[in-house]
């Protein structure tokens, strides 16, 4: 006897309708079914219909959107004329995890009484048995001190925090589908990992069953049992996920599984030795008022200094939290440091951005991670880039709309989008604009913060690979910030690694492919997920101290609460000194480089 599928979709259509009136499918006859307790992930690039797709199994469609075809959760159905028994299953049988967890809380209530509304609201349980359950949950996602993390407000907890406490709130009334759309994409390596591992606990210890929305292939690989690879709304290929990993059947699918590892293919020569153009020397910043000393009230960075070559890429790599982008703004002068100095071709450059010269702003651009807040979605592209060329070069008429053109032309974009609103192109589309308008002011540096991270995989290599072709052809130099070590080894020449504000190590980028590496560095390199279904399984010790050491005075080593091979009565007791390894790269450790390059680890600690 077969066993009926817990969800089953026939013929799922969403239409819409265009400018001109005139039908638009955006999927077109999906067809798929999971049993109860399997997780389907949904994969493919930005536009592929994924979220759609989820959303439909909710019996939901954006404004102007119609569903057809047949789609049974449960006893919940949408039928063939559209009516739905769905929508009225949404927050308590069919629950969502969304990929901005910030943007799901209130930030004026607590965190419990936002967890347990779902469950008040649909009376699946009392006011008591909701928060006992909510402690349960939060014990089982692995967040810290359950008892009590409830009472927090969100603005009190880390990113990979909140996207646990979402998961929690959906799962609060015991759902019978969950769809987790992106949940961990906006996340950091190893708060990914961690947020991974506590989200396939729970939906097999709850047997839900379960909806994966990601443009991953190796986050899909440690949730799903099968995988639905999609392209502009049409199904490629459909399996379990260890036969679409091993042996893909669709040059689609391959194309997903080839942009997981980025590789630059853009020939650029390496530009270490070269001249310095940047400087950071002896930085300290933070945020907040500061005291008499010129310390701020929340400090950021410890004495960070780097140099970027004259047509250089330098990456800087790091969990959230731990100074990235403090450094590009403190570089930019959006924010002034409290010591220490920025220096660009051998001239000290102010520390804030209004007391520095048009031609110093000129020569230092930034390209934030988020290009639908960096650009204006009511200007047009020739508008937004147009007023870059006048501020800078007091371009305008004919010859700004040439050079306007040439823009375009340089980040492989019609010259037609020059008359389109930011608010009609794709994600990818909109960073390259971002781009571009950093490049018309004609920089030096052009300072790139996370602006990948939120790309799907395809894309993602195509604008890298866009950086490193105008970096050959232009001579611009990168400072690249990223959580991403694979990308920022795939780009850069350089590679300095941050932990909470200091500088633990730095090294040229071949120094990442074999240890020796700081017990941090080790920890974000082994943090990358995989392409292979046990790999999440086999992760989770490193990072995790052996000895029961607490971080001292700031002279010592800030990763030491977090380190796996620290040294009792050393480690807890002196700052840990700079040693340069044979293959050049500086490491901050107390441990030598035959430790940390394994050969006579100890893991006890109890071993120099």
């Amino acid at each position: 006897m077969t066993m009926q599928p817990h969800v089953n979709v026939e013929s799922l259509c969403v239409t819409v309708r265009t400018a001109d009136g005139s039908p638009l499918c955006i999927v077109d006859d999906v067809s798929f079914a999971i049993q109860r307790g399997e997780v389907l992930a949904l994969i493919g690039e930005s536009g592929s219909g994924k979220t759609t797709i989820a959303l439909s199994l909710m019996g939901y469609a954006r404004g102007g959107a119609r569903i057809s075809g047949q789609i049974r959760v449960g006893d919940a159905a949408l039928d063939g004329a559209g009516a739905s028994s769905l929508a009225a299953q949404r927050g308590h049988r069919i629950t969502y995890v969304a990929q901005s967890a910030a943007a799901a809380f209130n930030p004026s209530r607590r965190v419990i009484e936002q967890v347990i509304e779902p469950a008040l609201i649909h009376g699946t349980a009392s006011d008591a048995d909701a928060r006992r359950h909510a402690v349960e949950l939060f014990e089982a996602l692995a967040l810290p001190n359950p008892q009590t993390i409830g009472s927090r407000y969100p603005h009190e907890l880390s990113g990979g925090q909140l996207q646990r406490l979402m998961a929690a709130m959906a799962l609060i009334t015991r759902p019978d589908l969950v769809i987790f759309d992106e949940p961990t994409t906006a996340l950091d390596v190893t708060t990914q990992v961690e947020v991974l591992q506590a989200f396939r606990k729970v939906v097999r210890e709850q047997g839900a069953t379960g909806v994966y929305v990601s443009h991953d292939l190796a986050v899909v690989a440690q949730m799903a049992d099968r995988v639905l690879v999609l392209n502009r709304g049409t199904v490629r290929e459909q399996n379990t996920v260890e036969a679409v990993l091993e042996t893909p059947a669709d040059d689609y699918t391959r194309t997903l599984l080839a942009a997981a590892k980025p590789v630059v293919k853009a020939s650029v020569t390496s530009a270490v030795g070269a001249a310095p153009l940047l400087s950071i020397n002896g930085i300290h910043a933070g945020y907040g008022p500061v005291d008499r000393q010129g310390r701020p009230a929340h400090p950021v960075l410890s004495d960070v200094s780097l140099t970027v070559p004259r047509g250089g890429a330098v990456g800087v790599i790091g969990e959230s939290g731990s100074g990235k982008s403090t450094v590009a703004r403190v570089v930019a002068g959006l924010l002034a440091p409290t010591a220490g100095e920025v220096v660009l071709d051998g001239q000290p450059l102010a520390a804030s951005l209004g007391a520095r010269s048009r031609e110093e702003l000129r020569r230092i651009q930034i390209v934030f991670q988020n290009a639908d807040v960096a650009l204006n979605p009511a200007h047009s592209v020739g508008d937004i880039l147009g007023r870059v060329l006048r501020f800078y070069h007091g371009m305008s008429g004919l010859a700004a709309k040439a050079r306007v053109a040439e823009l375009l032309d340089l980040i492989k974009l019609p010259a037609g989008v020059a008359e389109r609103r930011c608010d009609e192109l794709s994600g990818g589309q909109k960073q390259r604009v971002n781009l571009a308008r950093a490049l018309a002011a004609n920089p030096d540096v052009v300072l790139c913060d996370e602006v990948t991270s939120a790309l799907d995989t395809v894309v993602r290599e195509a604008i890298l690979e866009l950086l490193a072709e105008l970096r050959r052809d232009l001579g611009v130099a990168y400072l690249f910030i990223s959580h991403d070590i694979a990308t920022v080894k795939a780009l850069c020449d350089e590679i300095v690694v941050l932990y909470k504000g200091t500088r633990v190590e730095s090294g040229q980028s071949a120094t990442y492919d074999a240890p020796p590496y700081h017990p941090y560095t080790d920890l974000l390199i082994s943090s990358v997920p995989e392409l292979r279904t046990d790999w999440l399984s086999g992760v989770g010790q490193k990072g995790k101290a052996q000895l029961s050491l607490a971080e001292g005075d700031a002279g010592l080593c800030r990763f030491l609460p977090r380190c796996p091979v620290a040294i009792a009565g050393r480690c807890d007791t002196s700052p840990p000194p700079l040693r340069v390894m044979d293959a050049g790269n500086v490491v901050l450790c107390h441990r030598t480089e035959p430790d940390l390059a394994g050969r006579e680890l100890q893991m006890d600690g109890n071993q120099s």
